[in-house]
């Protein structure tokens, strides 16, 4: 009787070091991010915005693509970073670097705080929650007009040269700098995050969150903690917008901008974490050429791109390009 061949073990660990490692794309993507500096030098603010956009949809990538956290009011955390570094900058403190720290930290403090009634719900309950404290807060500022300039948005806001030397201009040079190096940072952090048994935790709370607690996965303490996280990460996005261009209005809480960024990680793939970073530069640029082309229809555009997206690539871009590989990988595998 033949003998029995003992089923294969996978070490966990070994598991999340193998998807850990860095791959050739990757580091494709973060050289020809500097192409800009040399190609496109006078698309410079354009870059920045695609930065400082990618920083936002990462955030939201963060409880949406890894824990199952769906929230139409995730700009709420991206205005309160604009709105604390901008009131900074307007009352005398305007240095770049401690002022992103703050409104960051500011950021993830108010994110902290709705945790724990986030923590609780699900679905269209969580949907209809974040929604109403997205447009609670965007009420509030419109009514602090004292504070946050109200509808005629902040004004006499002065920014200091980046660490003392870089002045903000206006080819963009200085702000996509600063932009591409917080953008990479954090998502480093980002990276080593999901790569680690906090983020194994995270995606098995997306799939069955009733059942995580039985595997020593305190379910609302880990939404608590990446609901806080991510909002650090969009306060930081709020932060560089306002630092980079020196304005802040009530757009920046508005639910729009919570739209844009959930089509954002839709087109390019949510639960991937580079998924944001795709969207935010295809999203971007077709928003300046469409809106170029023509200013009043350009949404149409936009619309028909994320429906072409949805219906052949169910899973975003990042994740038809994954399925296509894998077919051709099958292929080339002897039968």
């Amino acid at each position: 009787m033949a003998a029995i061949a003992p089923l294969p073990t996978t070490d966990p660990q070994l598991h999340l070091r193998a998807q850990a490692g860095w791959r050739k794309p990757e580091f494709a993507l973060w050289i020809a991010a500097l192409l800009p500096f040399v190609l496109f030098p006078s698309y410079l603010q354009l870059a920045s915005q695609i930065a400082i956009t990618a920083l936002f949809a990462v955030s939201l990538d963060l409880i949406l693509g890894y824990a199952g956290i769906v929230s139409l009011g995730h700009a709420a955390f991206f205005g309160l970073g604009a709105y604390a570094a901008g009131i900074l900058s307007k009352y005398g403190w305007g240095e770049p670097l401690s002022g992103l720290v703050i409104a960051s930290a500011f950021a993830g403090l108010i994110g902290y705080a709705a945790s724990f009634m986030i923590a609780g719900f699900r679905h269209l309950a969580l949907i209809m929650i974040t929604l109403g404290l997205g447009l609670l807060l965007q009420e509030a500022a419109n009514s602090a007009g004292w504070l946050t300039g109200g509808v005629d948005g902040l004004q006499g806001m002065r920014m200091w040269p980046l660490l003392g030397i870089f002045n903000f201009d206006l080819y963009g040079r200085t702000a996509y700098t600063y932009s591409l190096v917080v953008l990479f940072l954090l998502f480093l952090a980002a990276r080593r995050l999901i790569h680690s048994p906090f983020g194994l935790s995270l995606r098995g709370i997306r799939e069955n969150p009733v059942r995580m607690p039985a595997l020593g996965a305190p379910s609302r303490a880990h939404i608590r903690k990446i609901f806080t996280i991510a909002a650090v990460m969009a306060g930081a996005a709020g932060a560089l917008l306002a630092q980079t261009t020196s304005t802040v209005s009530l757009e920046v809480l508005s639910f729009q901008r919570s739209a844009d960024v959930l089509v954002i990680l839709i087109l390019g793939g949510a639960g991937r974490l580079y998924g944001g970073i795709l969207g935010a530069i295809i999203y971007m640029i077709a928003r300046d050429q469409f809106s170029g082309l023509n200013p009043q229809f350009w949404y149409f555009w936009i619309g028909l791109l994320l429906v072409s997206v949805v219906m052949f690539m169910p899973n975003g871009i990042l994740g038809g390009v994954a399925r296509i590989t894998a077919s051709w990988s099958g292929r080339g595998k002897p039968s």
